[in-house]
């Protein structure tokens, strides 16, 4: 299998399965479906950002860091393998997580990721309302040197070119066995955030020089804001690598419809896709990310953007621990 000349630390036991979805593609009469299960990613219930930690630890343990510094939502799934990750090379955490517009009450305060933060050692600073999340973080990292640390700062979804690095990783894993299981994959479909997971996945299948579509569904921005995002990383990822930066912007490809009123905050197309998925597969997704996703996913097979000869991919990025911070939606 192809790799990256890049340092990483371990964090993931193995590779992830690659799975059809039968009872799905019978039941949509659709497209032959399969799913890439990053939710076993295998650090504190799994979860896409797994990949991308392994690298940004790597570059942190380099630096010498003493604690690692990270921002996200309340329920952020970022957040809680950050704090996990640190625990296993017996670095600090401190977890910068705003609220989010939208959303509360107190599971959604208290339960999934929170809950999870809160055993496994770290009690998050919540950002207070009048005050912008980055700015209150880099404040404290400014404090925690002042005190003798050493912080490293790692961005909203560990998605920077190091972090994106895990997903370059994933494309060429995903296609090793799809080789191994002799399946030509057409498209690719995953919720798209800070964007470091389709950028490196996008760098992934420009290096491989696959023409597998990757189709990110936004879960936060428009497709104008969320396409600034993928260009910004993949432009210093392309020297770092060596593969043609405007051969890989071409292969940006976003739906944006599906979000609903912002990030987090969630539509009844997102429950029933989640219920869906869980019916036919006995997969959970998740309300933030892969629910919106996969009502994405749903409605390109509806309006039959893909034949029933092709082969289409989720990838499922993790997160369904957060359904119980939702957990009055699915009563």
């Amino acid at each position: 299998m192809k790799t990256l000349d890049v340092k990483k630390v371990a964090l993931m036991s193995n590779t992830t399965p690659f799975e059809p979805m039968l009872n799905l593609s019978k039941a949509l009469n659709s497209a032959k479906l399969f799913i890439k299960r990053d939710d076993c990613t295998g650090l504190a219930t799994g979860g896409n950002k797994t990949r991308k930690l392994e690298y940004l630890v790597a570059d942190a343990l380099k630096k010498n860091a003493t604690i690692l510094v990270t921002i996200g939502g309340i329920q952020s799934n970022h957040a809680r393998q950050t704090v996990a990750a640190a625990n296993k090379f017996n670095l600090k955490c401190a977890l910068v997580l705003e609220k989010v517009p939208g959303t509360g009450g107190d599971d959604y305060l208290q339960s999934g990721n929170m809950l999870l933060d809160t055993i496994m050692g770290t009690e998050p600073h919540i950002v207070p309302d009048d005050k912008d999340c980055l700015e209150y973080a880099l404040a404290l990292v400014e404090q925690l040197k002042a005190q003798g640390e050493v912080p490293y700062f790692i961005t909203v979804g560990g998605s920077d070119p190091i972090g994106a690095c895990g997903y370059v990783e994933c494309a060429f894993e995903l296609m090793e066995q799809c080789k191994q299981q002799q399946i030509k994959l057409d498209a690719l479909i995953h919720a798209t955030g800070s964007a470091g997971t389709q950028a490196g996945l996008i760098a992934g299948m420009e290096l491989l020089g696959a023409d597998t579509r990757v189709i990110g569904v936004c879960v936060s921005k428009p497709e104008t804001a969320q396409r600034e995002l993928i260009i910004d990383l993949l432009e210093p990822m392309s020297e770092a690598l060596g593969f043609d930066l405007q051969s890989a912007i071409k292969r940006i490809d976003i739906k944006d419809q599906y979000y609903g009123e912002g990030y987090g905050i969630p539509t009844t197309a997102m429950v029933e896709a989640v219920k869906t998925l869980a019916r036919h597969e006995a997969i959970l997704l998740d309300p933030v990310y892969t629910g919106k996703a996969m009502v994405g996913m749903l409605d390109m097979i509806n309006n039959n953007e893909f034949s029933a000869e092709q082969n289409v991919a989720f990838l499922h990025t993790g997160g369904s621990v957060g359904l119980f911070a939702y957990k009055d939606l699915f009563k």
